[in-house]
């Protein structure tokens, strides 16, 4: 016959089952916790991961800037919405694209800042595109159309200061420069300010402001400084387009 335990070993025999029982649960939470722990090391590591290549991905955008690109880009989306097609041109040439280029790298090496820097030249490029549609489709009445002019006679001289200035050593003036601008933006202001958006007036004062701090001018034009080869450059383009008849 099968021998019966003793009451004393069942109460061994259970005590031990709920050990038993308990390590086992106990193991169960622990590799659970262990699990959940390492899935969420291995998304954490996922997510850093994706946002590396995000990160590198928008860096390489910022140094492969190209305003040409830009201004194309711009002009498509503007005549998306048009419905001829054949009045497409190109506002921005080769180089004014190249200047453009140049106060790019101008604005990110003095303020240190990629992103605005290119927000400024995107602003400048829009506005320029905007401009040269309203002027395509005679948008602008006749008393505009003098505030166009007035606006293209400031340019050139502008253009002609900034490139005098260059040439001729201890010239330099940041406050007639500065002023120059500054009358530039007002009269851009008034040409356009029955046709464009509050953001569009905004991106425009946005982009004289920014050019027109003497801080940034007296950078640019220091006889020794790091921006020599950028206003060269800036200088040989305004050349170009004042002989082109263009500015």
């Amino acid at each position: 016959m099968t021998e019966l335990a003793c009451p004393s070993q069942m109460e061994g025999s259970a005590t031990s089952l709920s050990t038993d029982t308990h390590r086992l649960a106990h193991g169960h939470r622990f590799h659970r916790a262990a699990t959940e722990e390492l899935n969420a090391d291995h998304l954490t590591s996922a997510d850093h991961r994706a946002g590396e290549r995000e990160t590198r991905k928008h860096a390489a955008s910022m140094e492969t800037f190209n305003s040409k690109d830009l201004a194309m880009k711009a002009q498509k989306k503007i005549f998306s919405s048009m419905a001829n097609k054949s009045m497409v041109h190109m506002f921005i040439d080769d180089t004014s694209s190249e200047i453009l280029d140049e106060l790019y790298r101008v604005s990110k090496e003095h303020t240190g800042n990629k992103g605005e820097a290119q927000k400024v030249v995107k602003n400048l490029i829009k506005v320029a595109v905007k401009i040269g549609v309203l002027y395509r489709h005679n948008r602008f009445s006749t008393e505009e159309l003098g505030l166009a002019q007035d606006f293209k006679k400031k340019l050139h001289q502008g253009a002609m200061t900034a490139i005098s200035f260059h040439e001729v050593e201890f010239t330099f003036d940041k406050a007639v420069m500065s002023e120059i601008l500054t009358d530039c933006r007002d009269t851009v202001l008034k040409l356009v300010e029955k046709h464009l958006t509050p953001k569009s007036l905004g991106r425009i004062n946005h982009v004289f402001n920014h050019y027109a701090d003497p801080e940034l001018l007296t950078h640019l034009y220091s006889p020794e400084g790091s921006m020599r080869a950028h206003l060269t450059k800036i200088c040989t383009g305004l050349n170009k387009l004042v002989e082109e008849g263009k500015l």
